[in-house]
């Protein structure tokens, strides 16, 4: 036994309209969503390796700065099918340390999400 965590297991984000969030999450990421055995109203969202939890609330605040981020594979690929969801991204930039890129998009609620992209991603 360890006392070191093992992983992140899900995070949790508020949400204006559950049914328009998880539609969201599973078109740009290609989530699933998992319907709760219990009373529970939050959206619970999944890909296998990660989840990520919505709880229903009446009005947003503000996220910004705050943010969570996610690994795409390949980046020009993802960024075209952002294009074919009609979902704007802000300019891409790459670091030149060690060649990653990045870029903002926000989901209907504004959470904001950050794409990042390794070329040379230890596995």
């Amino acid at each position: 036994m360890t006392a070191a965590p093992r992983y992140i297991h899900h995070v949790n984000f508020p949400t204006t309209d559950p049914d328009r969030t998880a539609e969201w999450y599973a078109k740009v990421f290609g989530m699933k969503r998992i319907m709760p055995k219990s009373n529970t109203r939050v959206v619970l969202m999944t890909r296998g390796n990660f989840d990520l939890h919505f709880t229903p609330v009446e009005e947003m605040e503000r996220m910004a700065p705050y943010h969570f981020a996610v690994e795409v594979d390949d980046w020009d690929e993802f960024l075209d099918h952002l294009k074919e969801l009609g979902i704007r991204h802000t300019r891409p930039i790459q670091r030149p340390e060690n060649q990653s890129k990045f870029c903002y998009i926000h989901d209907p609620d504004h959470t904001m999400i950050e794409l990042v992209y390794h070329a040379k991603r230890p596995n």
